[in-house]
């Protein structure tokens, strides 16, 4: 069996703590993982994708256009920026929040969220909207969706990993004080996708 997820972000999102705990917990399980990530001025939010390839005769740590299996994604124009990636009848988890970028602020562009909600919908034959923000804060920490969303994704039928895996490898990644709130944020993404 083989899975090939992308995580896709912007910088201070978390998506490179979620995709080394899915490794950290394939590695754990005795699975063969291969990872690349690509950190694009992570600080002044910029563009952040991690490859994460689970299986046997992996053929290198990129995921070749059009061939994975889920695309998880923080941000909303990250979703769209990397729907290249997905297989034709992969599955798309991604957020409804949207971080608009300075050029938008400024007034040199546009970021329209409903074109970009309807765009991946026409592209994807299984995409899902999370409410990130939202549930973040319900979690008690804006900064849990990262958390949140893998909770989401440990839902989806066929993966390698139990939930309860990667969500021991995400709290071995954080410190100590913040594990209950990464706990019951794990916990409203796996309550979140109950609608789906």
């Amino acid at each position: 069996m083989k899975s090939d997820i992308v995580i896709s972000g912007v910088g201070g999102q978390g998506s490179i703590l979620a995709s080394r705990a899915l490794a950290g917990a394939a590695i754990a399980k005795g699975l063969h993982v291969l990872t690349s990530e690509v950190i694009g001025m992570a600080q002044r939010e910029g563009p952040v994708t991690s490859h994460i390839r689970i299986g046997n005769n992996l053929s290198g740590a990129l995921i070749p256009d059009y061939t994975a299996d889920y695309l998880i994604s923080l941000e909303l124009s990250e979703t769209v920026r990397n729907l290249s990636k997905l297989r034709p009848g992969g599955t798309v988890i991604t957020s409804k929040t949207a971080i608009i970028p300075t050029s938008v602020q400024l007034g040199l562009s546009k970021y329209d969220q409903e074109i970009y909600v309807q765009y991946i919908k026409e592209q994807t034959e299984k995409a899902i909207f999370l409410d990130l923000e939202s549930l973040s804060l319900q979690a008690g920490n804006p900064r849990a969706g990262n958390v949140v969303i893998m909770g989401a994704f440990s839902t989806c039928p066929g993966l390698p990993l139990q939930g309860e895996q990667i969500l021991q490898a995400i709290l071995q990644l954080v410190p100590e004080r913040y594990r209950n709130i990464n706990t019951h944020a794990f916990e409203l993404g796996r309550q979140a996708m109950e609608e789906f």
